[in-house]
C-alpha cells in the first residue's frame, strides 16, 4: 500500500521511542538529546531519556556524564552527542557563541581567552566562579539583552569554539576542563563526508520529515559547522537524493532509505513527552501528522497561556490526544490533563495512562 499519513505517523512514534535500553546506547541510538534547564517536573533532557532508558531515573545523565563518551554542544541546537558526532563539527572558525552575532574576536578578546585556556590547563578542571575570582572582567550585555559576567560569557564561546570541553555540573552550572580537537579535513571529499554524516544524524533523530522541515533542519547545522554554513545547499541536495521518499496530500516526506513506515505496529501505551522530545519537537510536522497546533508556553504571559507553563504532549498509541502539566507538591506528584477533544473511553487507556502516572512517579523517585 502506498505511504500515508496514518503510515508516517505510526513511523513517527516507533522509530522513535524504540524499546528501552542502557542509557549508552539510548544516546547513541538517538545521537542528540536537546538541553533545557527548566524542570516541568524535571529537565528536558531526562523527561527524554525516560521513555528510552530502562530504569532511568531524573539526574542519571548529569549523574554519569563524566563515564559516557558523549559531550555537550551545540548541534541544530544546545544539547547532548556522541563524541563521534562531536568530531565531526570541529575544530570550528573563529566565530562568536552560536546564538550571538557572528564574528571575529579582536585581540583583546583573542589574549583574554588565551589567558583563561592557560588558567584552565594549570589548574586542570574550573568552575566559572573560579575564573571570575581570578580575572573580573566585568558585565556585559548578554544575548537577551541582560546582563552577564563578561567572563562566563567568553568560557561559553571558548567552549563553542572547542577550545574547552564541558566535563560535569555543580549545581546545574557547567565546569569545564582544555580541549584539543583534530585536524580539519584534508581535502574537499572529507568535508564533504563529515557536512554528509552530521545531516545523517540529523534525519535520524527527526525523521520521518516534511521537506521544509528537512530544509530547515540542514540549514541549522550552520551553528553547528559555521565553517562550512556556505556548503550546507549542496548537503541538501545531496541528502534528498539519499532518503526514501513520498508525497503524501501534496506534501513530500523524508526519512533513511533503510526503513519502512508502512511496517510499524505501535505499542500501546500513553505516554507524557517534554515539549523537546523528538516526536514532538517539529512543530510543523506534528501539526500535520496530529492536526494539532501545539505552542511551548514558557515564556508566554501567564494571562495569555492556552495550555500552560510547560505542558506535555500526551501520547496516546501514535495519536496525541492533549497534554499534561505535572508538578511535584509536598513529595506528590500532580497532573492537570487537558485533551483535544473528549478523552478515550476504553478501560486500556486509563490502564496505561494511570501506568504512565506510575513510571513518571519512580522516574522522580516519588511516593505512589
Amino acid at each position: 500500500m502506498p505511504t500515508n499519513l496514518d503510515s508516517l505517523r505510526r513511523h513517527a512514534v516507533v522509530r522513535s521511542l524504540f524499546e528501552p535500553t542502557t542509557l549508552e546506547r539510548a544516546l547513541d541510538r538517538i545521537g542528540f538529546v536537546q538541553a533545557d534547564p527548566i524542570r516541568a517536573p524535571a529537565r528536558a533532557q531526562d523527561l527524554t531519556l525516560r521513555h528510552r532508558v530502562e530504569g532511568y531515573r531524573a539526574g542519571d545523565l548529569e549523574r554519569r556524564y563524566a563515564t559516557l563518551p558523549i559531550e555537550e554542544d551545540f548541534f541544530v541546537v544546545y544539547g547532548f552527542v556522541p563524541r563521534a558526532i562531536q568530531a565531526l563539527m570541529h575544530p570550528r572558525s573563529r566565530r562568536g557563541v552560536a546564538v550571538a552575532a557572528s564574528r571575529s574576536w579582536s585581540p583583546q578578546r583573542r589574549k583574554r581567552a588565551q589567558l583563561i585556556l592557560d588558567f584552565v590547563r594549570e589548574r586542570g578542571s574550573v568552575h566559572p566562579r573560579e575564573v571570575e575570582e581570578h580575572f573580573a572582567h566585568g558585565k556585559v550585555t548578554n544575548y537577551w539583552g541582560g546582563s552577564s559576567n563578561a567572563t562566563t560569557q567568553l568560557l561559553d564561546a571558548m567552549h563553542y569554539r572547542g577550545m574547552l570541553r564541558v566535563i560535569g555540573r555543580e549545581s546545574g552550572t557547567r565546569t569545564y576542563a582544555a580541549h584539543r580537537h583534530g585536524p580539519e579535513p584534508a581535502d574537499a571529499a572529507e568535508r564533504r563526508r563529515r557536512i554528509d554524516a552530521l545531516v545523517n544524524a540529523v534525519v535520524n533523530v527527526y525523521a520521518p520529515l516534511p521537506a521544509r522541515s528537512l530544509n530547515e533542519l540542514v540549514r541549522r547545522l550552520r551553528y553547528a559547522v559555521p565553517q562550512w554554513r556556505g556548503e550546507l545547499g549542496a548537503a541538501l541536495e545531496r541528502v534528498r537524493q539519499r532518503l526514501a521518499h513520498a508525497r503524501v496530500d501534496g506534501i513530500d516526506w523524508y526519512w533513511p532509505a533503510a526503513e519502512d513506515p508502512d511496517r510499524n505496529d505501535p505499542p500501546e501505551a500513553v505516554r507524557l513527552l517534554t515539549p523537546f522530545d523528538p516526536v514532538v519537537w517539529d512543530r510543523r510536522r506534528l501539526e500535520l501528522l496530529w492536526g494539532w497546533v501545539y505552542r511551548f508556553e514558557a515564556y508566554t504571559p501567564p494571562a495569555k497561556r492556552k495550555l500552560g507553563y510547560y505542558a506535555l504532549p500526551l501520547l496516546w498509541r501514535d495519536r496525541v490526544i492533549g497534554w499534561g502539566n505535572l508538578s511535584v507538591r509536598n513529595g506528590r506528584l500532580e497532573a492537570q490533563l487537558g485533551y483535544i477533544e473528549a478523552p478515550p473511553r476504553a478501560r486500556a487507556f486509563k490502564r496505561e495512562l494511570a501506568a504512565e502516572l506510575a513510571r513518571m512517579r519512580a522516574f522522580l523517585d516519588l511516593e505512589a
